[in-house]
C-alpha cells in the first residue's frame, strides 16, 4: 500500500486487499487439483512453496512497479487497462504462495488445524500491526525484503525434516541474506526512478542542477526535501498578480513524490515575506486583528509565516506526520528562522479533527491551507481518498472551537468548471444550518484569483464594515469576489475573468433552500455535501456526465473526468473475470464429480453471501476507522489484525457453538450467529459516531486498544458461519467444498472493491446494512437441506468428550461431513 501510493497517488487498499483475496482463492482451487501429490511431498511442496513466496514477494513488487502503467493515461489510453490487469497478475504470486503453505498444512494435519491455524492468525495480526512500526525503521522496499527473508526462513524451518533436502534450507537461509544484502542499494531502496513522471518531484528534478538534500520514509508519508538553486522555487499558492515582491530562497517538500510544501528561508524580518499578504489565504487577516489562531496543517511553516507578518497573538500549528514536524522545526530551523521555537508558535503533533474535538482552547480564526499539488487536484487522482477534513462533522467541530466573531478560512485550488469549491461551499452551509443559522449566506464569503480560492466561514453574520474589507482587499489585489453579504452579479468576475461566473451561481443556488436540493442534482458533477459516512470529498464523478466527458477529453477535457473512480470500476471488472478464470472455471470443469442430489444453488448462494457480507462489514470498519485511527494505514492494519485474529478465535469456537447453543444443528447454529452479528453490527451503525466523538483525543496506543476492543466481539461472531456452513455442506457432499471455497474466494475478491464503491454512492451506514441483510438470509439458504442427510438430533450428532470433534453414529454415518467440519472448525 505505502508502493502505490509512492509509485502512483493512493495507496489502493481495496486492491491490495482484494489481489490478496485472490491470490487465496487461486491457492484453494489449485489445492483441489494438486492435494495428493502435494500432501505425499508434504515437507518438500512447503518448503518450495515458502522459497517461492520470498521470491515473489520481491521479484513481484519489483516487477509492477516497472510496468508502465499509469493511472492517468487510462482516460485516452484503454491499453492501459491491460497493464492494470497485469498488475494484478504479477502482485498476486505472493499470496498464492504463502496461502498454499497455509493450505498444504490445513490437509496435512488435519487434526491439529485449530493450533496451526491459530499461530497462522497470531502471525498474521503481528504482521499486519509490526508491518506500521517497521516503516518507521525502513523504506517500503526495504520491507519487503524483510518480509521476504521470513519467506525463506519458513522454508529453511521446513526443510529442516527432510533429511536429503537440508541443504534447501541452508540455501533458503543463505539466499534471504544475500536478498537482503543485494536488493537495498540507494537504487532500490529510493522508488523514484520508478515513480510516475507526472508527480511534482519527478518533474521538479528534471530542472537543471535540482537535487534531493534529504528523504524520510514513514507509513505516514515519504517526504523528500528538494532545492533547486539554479531556477528557484516561487511556490506561493493564490499569489496576487499585482504582486512585485520576490520570495526568499524556499526548499520544497513533497509527500509520496506529489503533495508539497515549502520551508521558506527567514531571517525574521516580517518585510521579508510581505508577498504572503498578497495571497488569497490573507483575507482573514483584513477582517480580525491580532487573532488567536490555529492551522491544521503545519507543514513547512508557510502559514505559521502568514500568520506572524500579520501579528497573530498566539499560533497553534498542528500536523499529522513527526518527521515533518522534525524537519522544520530542527533539521532545517536556522534556514527558517527557527520559527517553531518562538514562545507564541505552539507545534502539536495530531491528527486535525482530533485536535479539534480535543482542545480545550477556543480560537479567532482557524486557517486550512493548501497542501495538496495543483496537479494532484486538476487530475482528480484524489477521487478515492477518504477526507475527513472537509466533511460536514468537521465544520462543525471546527466552529465548536471558534470565538464569537472567529472565522474558518479555507484554501483550494480553482479548478473550471468548479467542484472543490462548491462542494465546499454547500457543506459549510449545511453545517451552518446545522448549528441553527438560518441565513447562512451572511456568515459566508468566498474570493478567488486565477488559481485558487478562499473560503471564510464565520460563526457570527459579516458586518458592513467586515464586508467592505473584503472588497478592498480583492480590489487592491485583482482578486474576484465570487459571495460576500450584499453583492450583487455587477460585483463579480471582474479580474480573472471567466466565460461564465459559476461560483457566484452555484453561492446563490446552493443558499436558496428551494433551488439547492434541484441545482446538486442537475450539475455535472457531484457537489452534495461530504459527511463522515461519506468522507469521498474529491468524489465528483457521475455516470450521466461520461459520455460528454468522453467526448470532449481529446479536446483538452480529459482534466473534468476523475479518473479515480473509473479505475475503481475498471478494477471491479477486472477481479471479476480473473476470479472466475483463476477460482470458479477450474472448478466448472470438474463440476460432473459433485453429487447429484446437492442443493449446489443454494450452497453456493450460501457461500456468496457470506464472502460479500464479510468484506462489506471489514472494508466498512477500515474505513470508519480511518477517522479514529488518524490514517489510513493505520486503520487497515489495525482493523485487519482484529479481523484476523478474532475471527479466527470464533472459527475455533464454531463447533462448541453449534454443539451447546444450536442443540448440535449447524443450521441453527449459524441462524443464532448471524442475529448476534445483525445486533452488533446494528448497534454499531449509531455508536460508533459517538465513540469516535467522545474518544478521538485520546493518544494512539490507546485508541487502538479501543479499537481492536470494538472489533473483537463482531469477529468472534463472524468467523463462525463460514466453517459451520463448510462442515454442514461436507456433510452433503464432500465433492462440493471446492466450490465452496472457490464460491467464497470470489466473493471476497469482489467484495473488497465492490464495498469502496458502494460506501461511495450509499456511505458505509448503506454497506454495513446490505452486510446485516445477507447475514441474515444465508441461514435460509441452508435450512431444510440438512434433514436429508443428518438428523437435527443431538443423538445424530455427539461430540467427543476426548477432542471436541464430531463423532457419527451408526445409524447416520457422516465420514466426510465429520472430517470437514474437524478440518474448519479452526
Amino acid at each position: 500500500m505505502r508502493l502505490f501510493s509512492i509509485i502512483q497517488w493512493h495507496h489502493f487498499a481495496y486492491m491490495i486487499i482484494s489481489i490478496a483475496l485472490l491470490g487465496f482463492g487461486a491457492s484453494g482451487t489449485f489445492l483441489a487439483f494438486a492435494r495428493r501429490p502435494l500432501v505425499e511431498r508434504y515437507p518438500a511442496a512447503f518448503a518450495a512453496s515458502a522459497a517461492l513466496f520470498g521470491m515473489t514477494a520481491v521479484a513481484s513488487v519489483a516487477g509492477a512497479e516497472r510496468l508502465p502503467f499509469n493511472a492517468l493515461e487510462i482516460i485516452w489510453n484503454p491499453g492501459q487497462l491491460g497493464w492494470l490487469a497485469a498488475s494484478y497478475a504479477v502482485l498476486v504470486l505472493p499470496f498464492f504462495f504463502g496461502a498454499t503453505c497455509i493450505g498444504l498444512a490445513f490437509i496435512r494435519h488435519p487434526g491439529q488445524i485449530g493450533r496451526v491455524y491459530a499461530f497462522d492468525l497470531v502471525g498474521a495480526g503481528i504482521g499486519a500491526l509490526g508491518t506500521v512500526g517497521l516503516l518507521f525503521l525502513v523504506p517500503p522496499p526495504a520491507a519487503v525484503c524483510f518480509v521476504a527473508a521470513l519467506g525463506f526462513a519458513a522454508a529453511a524451518l521446513a526443510a529442516t525434516d527432510m533429511a536429503r533436502h537440508r541443504w534447501l534450507g541452508v540455501g533458503s537461509l543463505g539466499l534471504a541474506a544475500s536478498l537482503i544484502a543485494v536488493w537495498l542499494p540507494p537504487s532500490w531502496t529510493d522508488p523514484g526512478p520508478h515513480m510516475s513522471q507526472y508527480k511534482g518531484l519527478r518533474m521538479a528534478l528534471e530542472v537543471p542542477n535540482a537535487r534531493v538534500v534529504e528523504e524520510r520514509s514513514s507509513p505516514l508519508g515519504l517526504l523528500t526535501i528538494v532545492e533547486s538553486p539554479t531556477v528557484p522555487f516561487r511556490y506561493a499558492p493564490g499569489l496576487s498578480l499585482a504582486n512585485t515582491q520576490e520570495p526568499p530562497a524556499q526548499l520544497a517538500v513533497f509527500t509520496d513524490g506529489d503533495s508539497i510544501t515549502t520551508i521558506t528561508a527567514y531571517g525574521g524580518d516580517p518585510a521579508t515575506v510581505a508577498y504572503l499578504d498578497r495571497t488569497t489565504a490573507a483575507l482573514p487577516y483584513r477582517i480580525l486583528k491580532r487573532p488567536r489562531m490555529l492551522i491544521l496543517g503545519a507543514g513547512g511553516g508557510e502559514q505559521v509565516l502568514l500568520a506572524l507578518r500579520a501579528g497573530a497573538d498566539t499560533v497553534d500549528a498542528v500536523e499529522l506526520n513527526p518527521q515533518m514536524i522534525d524537519l522544520a522545526r530542527n533539521r532545517f530551523a536556522d534556514f527558517a528562522g527557527s520559527i517553531f521555537s518562538r514562545p507564541n508558535v505552539h507545534l502539536h503533533l495530531a491528527e486535525a479533527r482530533a485536535y479539534a474535538a480535543a482542545t480545550d482552547e477556543h480560537y479567532d480564526l482557524i486557517q486550512m491551507p493548501l497542501l495538496d499539488s495543483f496537479s494532484a487536484a486538476a487530475a482528480g487522482v484524489q477521487t478515492m481518498h477518504e477526507n475527513y477534513t472537509y466533511t460536514l462533522e468537521a465544520l462543525r467541530d471546527y466552529l465548536a472551537v471558534l470565538r464569537p466573531g472567529g472565522i474558518i478560512a479555507i484554501t483550494r485550488w480553482l479548478r473550471v468548471p468548479p467542484r472543490d469549491i462548491l462542494k465546499l461551499f454547500a457543506t459549510a452551509t449545511a453545517a451552518l444550518e446545522a448549528d441553527g443559522v438560518t441565513e447562512a449566506g451572511r456568515h459566508l464569503a468566498l474570493i478567488r484569483s486565477w488559481n485558487t480560492a478562499t473560503l471564510l466561514v464565520a460563526k457570527s453574520a459579516f458586518t458592513g464594515e467586515d464586508v467592505a474589507a473584503i472588497r478592498g482587499f480583492a480590489a487592491e489585489n485583482f482578486f474576484d469576489i465570487s459571495w460576500a453579504p450584499g453583492i450583487s452579479s455587477a460585483d463579480v468576475n471582474r479580474y480573472n475573468q471567466l466565460d461564465q461566473e459559476y461560483l457566484y451561481e452555484g453561492a446563490l443556488a446552493l443558499l436558496d433552500p428551494k433551488k439547492r436540493a434541484d441545482f446538486i442534482e442537475r450539475y455535472k458533477f457531484d457537489i452534495a455535501p461530504a459527511t463522515d459516512d461519506r468522507p469521498y470529498f474529491f468524489d465528483f464523478f457521475r455516470w450521466r456526465a461520461l459520455p460528454e466527458l468522453l467526448t470532449l477529453r481529446t479536446q483538452g477535457g480529459a482534466a473534468m473526468l476523475d479518473w479515480g473512480y473509473l479505475i475503481l470500476a475498471t478494477t471491479l471488472v477486472q477481479a471479476a473475470i480473473l476470479s472466475a478464470v483463476l477460482i470458479l472455471l477450474p472448478l466448472w470443469l470438474r463440476r460432473r464429480a459433485l453429487a447429484r442430489g446437492v442443493h449446489r444453488l443454494r450452497f453456493g448462494l450460501y457461500f456468496l453471501a457470506l464472502g460479500l457480507a464479510f468484506l462489506f462489514i471489514e472494508i466498512a470498519f477500515i474505513q470508519r476507522f480511518v477517522l479514529f485511527l488518524g490514517h489510513p494505514l493505520y486503520a487497515v492494519a489495525v482493523v485487519l489484525a482484529g479481523f484476523l485474529a478474532f475471527a479466527g478465535l470464533g472459527s475455533a469456537l464454531a463447533a462448541r457453538w453449534m454443539a451447546v447453543v444450536g442443540r448440535g444443528s449447524a443450521v441453527r447454529g449459524i441462524a443464532l450467529a448471524v442475529m448476534v452479528i445483525a445486533c452488533l453490527a446494528a448497534t454499531y451503525l449509531v455508536a460508533l459516531p459517538l465513540v469516535f466523538e467522545r474518544l478521538l483525543a485520546l493518544p494512539d496506543v490507546a485508541k487502538i486498544a479501543i479499537a481492536l476492543l470494538l472489533i473483537a466481539p463482531l469477529a468472534v461472531f463472524m468467523g463462525m458461519p463460514f466453517p459451520l456452513g463448510l462442515g454442514h455442506v461436507g456433510a452433503c457432499s464432500e465433492a462440493f467444498i471446492p466450490w465452496a471455497w472457490g464460491i467464497n474466494g470470489c466473493a471476497s475478491v469482489l467484495s473488497a472493491i465492490l464495498a469502496v464503491l458502494l460506501a461511495m454512492h450509499i456511505g458505509f451506514n448503506g454497506v454495513v446494512v446490505i452486510a446485516i441483510i445477507l447475514y441474515l438470509v444465508a441461514p435460509a439458504l441452508l435450512a431444510g437441506s440438512w434433514d436429508r442427510y443428518v438428523p437435527q438430533t443431538p443423538q445424530g450428532f455427539v461430540p467427543d468428550q476426548d477432542r471436541t470433534r464430531v463423532k457419527p453414529t451408526p445409524e447416520h454415518p457422516i465420514r466426510s461431513g465429520n472430517a470437514s467440519i474437524e478440518s474448519w472448525r479452526g
